[in-house]
């Protein structure tokens, strides 16, 4: 008898990744064949993502996918847009069965017939339910893994539906984030990414209780002890939860890469205050320059939000002359865009979304300017690589710790393995190009 196929699609953070690649381990366990989501399928299951619009808009182009390659196939969408507009998505043609937040990992036990429905079943909880964590990790999608370590929030951005979505903030134990990341050790991956909806605030709610067993910090010095991994890397944590002994420790350590990802939003303190941030630009500068004055060469990423309500010409201004005189290293830029159920979206002096898009482009245009300076500052200078597993039109490429994004002459045998090179040029792609690297030259 031949084996059931199915197939994943993700969309948004590496949280959803590290998750998805969990389900799938689940479906693996009851017997089920991974296949590409490109390729033909029995079941396709569509991790959503409900952080902008677009996120949104997308899902529906990727069940037309689906239904493209198995008009029969059973399609089955889980996530945070899942389990905020449920009913939305399982009236959209295909959709078959919608999962919410508690149901997710569970969604094997609804799978006992894969015949299509003419209607998508839901099965979600009220948020408050989402009170118990399960833990995840990624493991064959790419040469890093991503370790969940932490869900849901208790932050009240004005913007943000993630804890409608996700629930309470919550931790996994500290012996499990242990027992998780050994087994990656012994995987043979290089690189593991913590992640999470809001890792500095990793302690709350490990044992079920809202007080804190562990901090964040203590989960940095116990992993930094993990034997087998190569590169520990942070991925993104507030300004206000990321502390001085967790940047010095970081300089220090084993295994922690220097680079940090630290979502600012807005360099106003005006804006700050409407999104009900827990931090003024002040503090902000200060987190930067301590990452800096302990490493000079550590890559600092930045998420910032355009086009919120209340954004002038001036405050916007405000924003780009702060960012622009940050000693940071790229922008991820989200353009503003209204969520149900937020009171952002019920603010007044709404931005046209036509300056909304305009003020985007304008940061996109200094993120280009802020990498590029960055990566001039680590010429000369010697790197780890840890190269990748896609051939891209005959290059491979990869990451130095410190997030510069390196190629070289396509090679299999640099794939998932990690090399000290020097970095000395800059490629018109803007990244750095290693014309060959003489201990694997082909």
């Amino acid at each position: 008898m031949l084996k059931k196929r199915v197939a994943f699609y993700t969309l948004g953070c590496k949280l959803n990744f590290s998750e998805t690649s969990t389900i799938a381990r689940n479906f693996q366990n009851e017997g089920f064949d991974r296949v590409d989501f490109k390729e033909v399928a029995d079941v396709y299951v569509i991790n959503t993502c409900s952080v902008t619009d677009n996120a949104d808009k997308r899902f529906k182009t990727i069940v037309k996918q689906a239904q493209k390659l198995n008009p029969e196939a059973f399609v089955a969408a889980v996530g945070c847009y899942a389990q905020l507009k449920p009913h939305e998505l399982a009236d959209v043609d295909g959709v078959d069965l919608v999962l919410g937040a508690t149901e997710k990992f569970k969604i094997t036990d609804y799978l006992n017939d894969l015949t299509k429905n003419d209607l998508g079943e839901v099965h979600s909880c009220e948020i408050e339910e989402a009170d118990f964590y399960v833990g995840s990790y990624s493991f064959g999608d790419r040469t890093r893994a991503f370790l969940k370590v932490q869900d849901g929030c208790d932050y009240k951005c004005t913007y943000c539906t993630i804890p409608l979505a996700r629930g309470i903030s919550r931790s996994d134990t500290l012996g499990n984030v242990l027992k998780n990341a050994e087994e990656i050790s012994k995987k043979n991956i290089k690189e593991i990414v913590l992640t999470g909806v809001n890792i500095g605030d990793y302690g709350k709610g490990e044992f079920g209780n809202k007080k804190h067993e562990h901090t964040f910090y203590q989960l940095v010095k116990e992993l930094d002890n993990v034997d087998g991994i190569e590169r520990l890397r942070i991925s993104s944590i507030e300004p206000n939860l990321l502390k001085n002994e967790t940047i010095e420790f970081v300089s220090k350590s084993n295994s922690f890469v220097p680079h940090f990802h630290i979502p600012l939003q807005s360099g106003s303190n005006q804006i700050l205050k409407l999104m009900r941030r827990r931090y003024l630009k002040e503090l902000y500068v200060d987190r930067v320059d301590k990452i800096k004055e302990v490493m000079p060469h550590a890559c600092i990423g930045v998420d910032v939000i355009v086009g919120f309500p209340g954004e002038t010409d001036e405050l916007f201004l405000e924003t780009y002359n702060f960012l622009n005189d940050l000693d940071i290293s790229y922008l991820h830029v989200f353009t503003y865009s209204e969520r149900d159920n937020t009171l952002a979206a019920s603010m007044n002096d709404v931005v046209p979304k036509n300056i909304r898009t305009k003020r985007s482009k304008m940061l996109r245009g200094l993120s280009a300017k802020k990498r590029r300076a960055f990566y001039e500052s680590q010429l000369n200078t010697k790197r780890k690589v840890l190269f990748e597993s896609e051939n891209k039109e005959g290059y491979i490429q990869g990451f130095t710790g410190n997030y510069v994004k390196v190629k070289a002459p396509w090679n299999p045998r640099l794939v998932n393995t990690l090399h000290e090179v020097e970095l000395t040029k800059i490629d018109e792609d803007g990244l750095v190009r290693l014309e060959f690297i003489k201990e694997l030259a082909v």
